[in-house]
Order: structure tokens, then C-alpha cells, then sequence
């Protein structure tokens, strides 16, 4: 069973950074899909970032697009999200997700896509 456990969440100021770290543990080989997503109170969780498949293609919300950057590290298990430039709209809980499925590919913006789930850390941009 994948556990993910997300570091690094906390208050900036607009136009500040941080990095998500998203540590998994329990499996046997690399997630098929992994990702980020985030949620504010009364709304659905939103797609942020992903990486799929072998080559780890890349997307992200665009949103986020040029001040995000989603990357691991395999031999750590480790997923990252460095935001730049953050804004007062990013303040919200951030979620890790994976899932070993190939059919996640398809449709990695998803959140049915992921079948784990970290517990989430809050980003709070304000001045």
C-alpha cells in the first residue's frame, strides 16, 4: 500500500516561494502518475501538476504554468513542487497523489485518476 506524506507547506507573501516535498514509501516500483492538487473550503480538488508514464511527461494547470515546477527524485522517492511567484489565489491545502494504474495517463488532471493520497499541507499566501 503507497503512503505519501507531504512537507513544506506555510505562509509567504505574494511574489514569495516554496517547495513541496511529497515523500512515498509501501511499493514496489515507481508510480505510473503522480501529482499535485489543491483545495480551498466548499470547493472540489483542483488539478495543479503532474508527471505520467515512463517519461514522466510533465503537465500543469495553467494557472500555475511558468511559476511551477514538478520534479523528483527516484532514488529518494521523493516528489517536489517548487512555486515561484506565488499568489493570494495558491493559498490552499496541497495534496500529493499517485497511482500505479496505467490508465491514469489518460487523464492524470483527475483526481479519480489517483488511487493514494497524502494527508495534505496548507499554503497560505498573504500580505
Amino acid at each position: 500500500q503507497v503512503r505519501l506524506v507531504e512537507f513544506g507547506g506555510g505562509s509567504v507573501q505574494p511574489g514569495g516561494s516554496l517547495t513541496l516535498s511529497c515523500a512515498a514509501s509501501g511499493y514496489s516500483r515507481q508510480s505510473n502518475c503522480m501529482a499535485w492538487f489543491r483545495q480551498t473550503p466548499g470547493t472540489q480538488r483542483e488539478f495543479v501538476a503532474s508527471l505520467s508514464g515512463s517519461v514522466r511527461s510533465k503537465d500543469y494547470h495553467t494557472s500555475v504554468r511558468g511559476r511551477f515546477t514538478i520534479s523528483e527524485d527516484s532514488a529518494k522517492n521523493t516528489l517536489y513542487l517548487q512555486m515561484d511567484g506565488l499568489k493570494a489565489e495558491d493559498t490552499a491545502v496541497y495534496y500529493c497523489a499517485a497511482s500505479q494504474n496505467s490508465w491514469c495517463r489518460a487523464n492524470p488532471f483527475h483526481p479519480d485518476s489517483f488511487n493514494a493520497w497524502g494527508q495534505g499541507t496548507q499554503v497560505t499566501v498573504s500580505s
